[in-house]
């Protein structure tokens, strides 16, 4: 379709932003904005906190330009994992995130085979954009530009399941992306006119001993790969320095604002549709999410029975939603692959500075007093209520289990909507 008249004029803003370097500043300037961001977070923040805040809005930086910038290229369609150490919305540790923008008004095709992981499961996004972002200056909007263009802000309009995947004797497939039905026998992966992003999550029982899929992504059309131009780069660095901004103040609202408010509900565990669908969930399972708090010499302990399902997990996190440090080192979280299960069925986690060698389950809350932390359930439609305590490290190792008193529990894993 021919560009308007209009179209055409911000087409060329965006081309004499990036060559005059205006494009290049904002970028920059935008990028100050989000690390100055933690200041509008109210409460105790511990020095770990910040420095885990200004790490978090690095690694922002590094794969926003890798996803939004590097494979911005609209010939150039690339399925990508997020880069190293990167962590967005509680991400779990045996989850890998592809990801790819591409332009809702052509078609893509995804060939593949199925490897063995237990599964994966595709969704087409959206989330507010305007047309050549390029063409105006963000940062002096702040977090006001976000209600218009917003990276972060991601929605699923249509998602396909490997349950629902058909594939070929050996394994393979093919995946047809567009807004119109290819027709019966296809597997296809709806697109809306407003779609802009496709978002692959592929979900690891045992890394050491399974096969990942492998996925490639190419226009339907066999367009060829054509040159960057000044536009295309003033775009990629304004969707890069929106990302960061997003997802900083998503952080935020999460833990202080309306999307969720942790801070003030400390030490529970929610299960809310509204809160795992707000940012590129898909409705194939039930997460409990939270905040949690204690001492240095405190320990949390909970209590729950896994219902039949496809995955569970328990994970925690800092403020900031990243799996914490020890995840690289196999603390952190637990599955239903790698965890210490009692006698009648009931799964014990306890969250200290060190092991109260209680058996059970131990994740290593590694210097942090506070964070989020989330329980998944994938493929069920139960869900599992937590018992919860929180007491002294030194009370529980001297008395044992003895120390978890029904009168002390707190009661947790509730609908809340």
């Amino acid at each position: 379709m021919p560009m308007s008249d209009a179209q055409k004029d911000r087409s060329e803003i965006a081309r004499q932003r990036l060559l005059s370097g205006q494009a290049w500043d904002d970028y920059c300037d935008t990028l100050k904005v989000a690390g100055r961001h933690i200041n509008q977070v109210n409460g105790p923040l511990s020095e770990l906190d910040i420095a885990e805040w200004y790490r978090f809005v690095s690694r922002l930086a590094r794969s926003s330009l890798e996803r939004l910038l590097e494979n911005g290229e609209p010939t150039r369609p690339r399925l990508r994992d997020m880069v190293w150490r990167q962590s967005i919305n509680v991400q779990t540790v045996d989850q890998d995130h592809l990801m790819s923008q591409f332009d809702a008004a052509r078609d893509y095709i995804i060939r593949g085979t199925r490897g063995t992981i237990p599964y994966f499961v595709m969704a087409a996004l959206t989330c507010p954009n305007p047309d050549t972002p390029g063409a105006e200056d963000w940062a002096q909007q702040g977090i006001e530009g976000l209600k218009h263009f917003d990276p972060s802000n991601l929605k699923t309009s249509s998602f396909l399941h490997t349950h629902h995947l058909k594939t070929e004797a050996d394994g393979s497939f093919e995946i047809i992306l567009s807004q119109n039905n290819p027709g019966e026998g296809k597997n296809w992966l709806k697109l809306d006119p407003d779609s802009n992003c496709i978002l692959v999550r592929l979900v690891w029982g045992d890394r050491t001993t399974e096969i990942a899929p492998e996925m490639v992504i190419e226009r339907a059309d066999g367009a060829a790969p054509v040159p960057s131009t000044p536009e295309l780069i003033a775009n990629g660095l304004a969707w890069s320095a929106q990302g960061v901004l997003g997802y900083a103040e998503l952080v935020r609202n999460w833990w202080q604002g309306s999307q969720g408010n942790f801070a003030a509900k400390l030490n529970r565990l929610d299960y809310s549709r509204a809160q795992y669908l707000s940012n590129g969930g898909v409705p194939d399972r039930h997460v409990a999410f939270g905040g949690w708090e204690k001492g240095l010499d405190d320990v949390l302990v909970l209590e729950f029975t896994p219902p039949e399902c496809e995955y569970w997990n328990v994970q925690l996190c800092n403020i900031w939603q990243e799996n914490l440090d020890t995840f690289e080192d196999g603390n952190g979280w637990i599955n239903n692959n790698r965890h210490v299960v009692e006698s009648d069925g009931k799964v014990r986690v306890f969250i200290s500075e060190h092991d109260p060698n209680l058996g059970g389950n131990w994740l290593n809350s590694y210097g942090h007093e506070r964070g989020i932390w989330a329980l998944r359930l994938v493929m069920t439609q139960d869900t599992a209520p937590v018992d919860l305590w929180r007491l002294p490290l030194a009370k529980l190792e001297s008395e044992g289990l003895t120390a978890l008193t029904p009168d002390t529990v707190i009661k947790t894993g509730q609908f809340v909507d």
